[in-house]
């Protein structure tokens, strides 16, 4: 059984800067004993999948197909939905809490639907969302270590609500 489920959200392409923090991000999830869900495909989903496949981790890739096709290759396992971005909503649903990393208007959408779940969103980037009262919480933080504390500390109060520990 893993601690807490985490979904890494982000933009399906992603430069060196935010691959590095996305595959740190990936690395300590894995090491701390999380499940790690994420859209399968480029960009940070597949920093974060090698930094969980590098820790030895569980990292299960969304995919808007209805295949196996596409998916990265650090996922240890691939789900095809058939539901094109729809899958979106299963990544949140199945998370007790999630890391946004840079990302534009789809990672916005995921974050905002998270955060109407009353999930927590971590952010390191640019993401920039009004919350209103009996939302989640969007927590701005600065470094991979950062974000997977917090992430942890959201799940833990997230999961304590139906009785898990």
């Amino acid at each position: 059984m893993f601690k807490y489920n985490i979904g890494i959200i982000g933009g399906s392409t992603a430069d060196e800067f935010y691959c590095n923090i996305a595959y740190k991000v990936g690395y300590l999830l894995a090491k701390n004993g999380c499940a790690v869900f994420c859209g399968g495909k480029t960009g940070v989903m597949e920093c974060a999948s090698h930094g969980v496949y590098d820790a030895g981790g569980f990292v299960a890739g969304f995919m808007p197909e209805y295949t196996k096709n596409g998916g990265n290759k650090y996922l240890s396992l691939v789900i095809p939905t058939g539901i094109g971005y729809l899958r979106n909503f299963l990544i949140i649903r199945a998370s007790d809490a999630l890391i946004a990393i840079d990302g534009k208007s789809g990672t916005t959408s995921e974050a905002a639907f998270a955060l109407t779940e009353g999930k927590s969103v971590i952010s390191i980037g640019n993401l920039n969302i009004d919350v209103k009262d009996g939302d989640g919480k969007l927590i701005r933080v600065k470094t991979p270590e950062e974000a997977v504390e917090r992430a942890m500390d959201e799940a833990w109060k997230y999961t304590s609500k139906f009785g898990e520990k």
